[in-house]
């Protein structure tokens, strides 16, 4: 069990936690949520001792074990990525590394045999033998495949990495697990086989997650930072939400009667306190008055953008027309003779864990990169706007924000472009920040703003949720439902998909897989098929 008794941080004046007191017991897995800036990142650093509060005190139950998701993606750069899961226990680790240094010596004396035992007894009571298997069966789960087990993590790329240390979290049966974030960067697949790992996790987890769906599934409570406090709330993210609204709707009904009541009392006092026969009436409602209070309802500290597609001219029949496209890069084919038509109607989601296919698509489709075989053709009435998953060089420049988004709009007025800005909360002088010092996601935000002014029929967005909050990816995920033009995206948000598209498209050693479908009956299909090739390959083998 971890706990805090009175945690308070202070910046300056400003308090981002005042006197909290929470209590986080295993056989729960706790989401942890708030609106950016609200101290989510800050407070699992609070509970791991990476910052100390400015009062108060975390306890954690003597004997127990936390594991924190680690972010620094370079600091076992020199260990194989077997080595960097089992050091998730730090302890097993040196039992192991000193057991090896031992073993290793010439002059093998009486005094090392008897360290060895003891070590041979800690690391047999430690599981120590199951240590490579479970490691990789965690690695597996998460899509690191064998071949990458006994490589060093600097010859890892940046995906991969996270997988890795994402399992040094998992690693070792943990009493206490704080992950952060742990489905970013994370395909669908290895996102499946967390939620799978945590709802079958008996201990104590805290997990800070964007992720509807993904806190939907795996969260038996969530804690919610609000104005410097957390409060708890039993159920999953939706369950939270529904309980917060109601409770607000509550108050303010009971705000209400007691306006009401205040009212009525009012115009009592003041008819009858002149009044001699009425005077003891008025003096006790006017004692009546005074123990009436008003519940204090402070708006949520959460900001929703308003985010809206609406297109300048409507599509026409013919959209696009793809024709047996490939491609090969750094010697391996992405794309291989790729075919399809897009209708008027089609929100197609483009999945699967290949994302350097979908991104070359897209990029092949804006006019980006050159096919080496094959064509495209748009319809004549289509518009297109397109979000890259990499921003880097839409923002290589030393442009404010107004400028910058003034180039992408028909009307070249400056209150109008603000306009746009102000629906994604840049307000006031956020306008004249040059685009260049922006964050990961203001330019998310700038982005958006760019596809809204753009009055496009046809919207091409490659992970558009990467460094959002949640209330933006609410608000965005309302905008792709709500949008009368066609869609092709990819997203690792598993309600954006769900809810937004009609048709499902995965490339899988570069070719297409293409279904009219939601992506609930996809994956459903998919878990099917893939039972029956186990069943047909089992059968096989028996008979042989």
């Amino acid at each position: 069990m971890i706990s805090t008794s009175n945690i308070s941080l202070r910046f300056g004046k400003k308090a981002l936690f005042e006197d909290v007191n929470i209590k986080f017991v295993p056989g729960h897995c706790y989401g942890l949520i708030g609106a950016n800036g609200a101290g989510k990142s800050t407070f699992l650093k609070i509970l791991t001792g990476e910052i100390e509060p400015t009062s108060g005190e975390v306890i954690i139950t003597p004997g127990e074990r936390l594991s924190f998701l680690k972010q620094d993606h370079f600091q076992y750069d020199e260990y194989t990525v077997l080595d960097t899961v089992i050091m998730g226990n730090q302890r097993l680790y040196e039992i192991m590394k000193e057991k090896d240094a031992i073993y290793m010596k010439e002059d093998f004396s009486d005094e090392d045999g008897i360290r060895a035992s003891e070590l041979e007894a800690e690391f047999a009571e430690m599981n120590g033998w199951e240590a490579e298997s479970d490691a990789a069966s965690l690695l597996n789960g998460l899509g690191v495949e064998t071949d990458f087990h006994y490589s060093l993590m600097k010859d890892l790329n940046g995906s991969l990495k996270v997988k890795v240390l994402l399992a040094q979290a998992l690693f070792g049966n943990p009493d206490i697990l704080l992950l952060d974030e742990p489905t970013n960067h994370l395909d669908l697949d290895a996102i499946a086989w967390l939620e799978e790992f945590l709802i079958n996790f008996d201990n104590t987890v805290i997990v800070v997650s964007h992720d509807r769906y993904f806190l939907n599934k795996v969260c038996t409570q969530i804690a919610d930072i609000d104005y410097a406090k957390i409060q708890l709330y039993a159920g999953n993210y939706d369950f939270w939400y529904e309980s917060s609204q109601l409770i607000i709707k509550q108050m303010k009904e009971a705000n209400r009667k007691k306006e009401e009541k205040i009212k009525e009392l009012q115009e009592f006092i003041q008819r009858f306190s002149a009044n001699a026969s009425k005077s003891k009436q008025a003096t006790s409602r006017k004692r009546a008055l005074e123990k009436i209070e008003l519940d204090e309802i402070k708006p949520s500290s959460r900001k929703y953008p308003y985010i809206d597609f609406r297109p300048d001219r409507e599509i026409g029949n013919e959209v696009l027309t793809v024709e047996h496209l490939s491609k090969t890069i750094d010697g391996v084919k992405v794309l291989d003779d790729i075919s399809f038509i897009i209708g008027r109607e089609d929100k197609v989601a483009f999945v699967g864990s290949n994302g350097l296919a979908k991104t070359t698509l897209f990029q092949i489709l804006m006019g980006e990169m050159e096919p080496d075989e094959g064509t495209y053709k748009w319809g004549i009435t289509t518009s297109q706007s397109y979000f890259p998953k990499d921003n880097t060089k839409d923002f290589d420049c030393d442009d404010i924000i107004v400028d910058w988004l003034t180039q992408y709009s028909e009307i070249k007025d400056a209150t109008y472009v603000r306009g746009f800005l102000g629906r994604m909360l840049f307000a006031g002088d956020d306008g004249v920040k040059k685009v260049r010092v922006l964050s990961g996601g203001e330019k998310v935000r700038v982005m958006l703003s760019k596809l809204m002014i753009s009055g496009a029929n046809v919207l091409v967005i490659d992970e558009p949720t990467d460094h959002l909050d949640m209330e933006s990816i609410t608000a965005l995920n309302n905008g792709l439902i709500k949008f009368p033009g066609v869609l092709l995206f990819s997203s690792r948000d598993h309600q954006v998909v769900q809810t937004t598209a009609n048709r499902i498209m995965e490339i899988v050693n570069g070719k297409l897989i293409d279904k009219v479908t939601t992506y609930d009956e996809y994956l459903e299909n998919d878990a099917m098929a893939r039972k029956r090739t186990i069943y047909t390959t089992e059968g096989m083998d028996s008979d042989n």
